[in-house]
């Protein structure tokens, strides 16, 4: 079996949230899924867990951080192309999302293009596409060609 993550993420709103990651391209597993919890499959190995905060209480004696106006993770995920990255950050935007206005321009123009978006409860996502050509590159060329 393939190693798998789940990202699990505590919710003020099961049904909304579900809905809203629904929206963006999410799938939900029903066989993980209950009054308490979502499985929503963004791949084969990747996979969020929507935990209302009773129960993500039941993982954690740790208080459940107010994700408004702090940051805890950012939670990036590659897309194929910039237009896949403009369209789950539009998709975020139309089902409730806040698109984060202030990273428009960070990578326009370079080899990477990213774009930041909330969940209703505001954990931050970042999609974003790599031109194959610097990826394969890596970050540092010249480094690599010294070794």
């Amino acid at each position: 079996m393939a190693q798998m993550i789940f990202v699990n993420l505590p919710v003020t709103d099961l049904p909304r949230s579900k809905a809203f990651y629904e929206a963006i391209g999410f799938r939900n597993e029903p066989k993980f899924s209950n009054e308490n919890a979502a499985m929503m499959q963004l791949s084969d190995t990747i996979a969020v867990m929507l935990l209302t905060h009773a129960f993500y209480s039941t993982f954690t004696t740790r208080p459940i951080a107010p994700p408004h106006g702090t940051s805890q993770v950012l939670l990036c995920i590659s897309c194929e192309s910039p237009e896949a990255v403009d369209r789950i950050t539009d998709a975020a935007k139309a089902a409730g999302g806040k698109v984060d206005a202030s990273q428009e321009d960070q990578t326009k123009g370079g080899p990477m293009y990213g774009r930041d978006f909330e969940d209703p409860d505001g954990h931050q996502w970042a999609p974003m596409w790599m031109d194959p050509n610097f990826a394969e590159k890596g970050a540092h060329p010249t480094e690599q060609a010294a070794a």
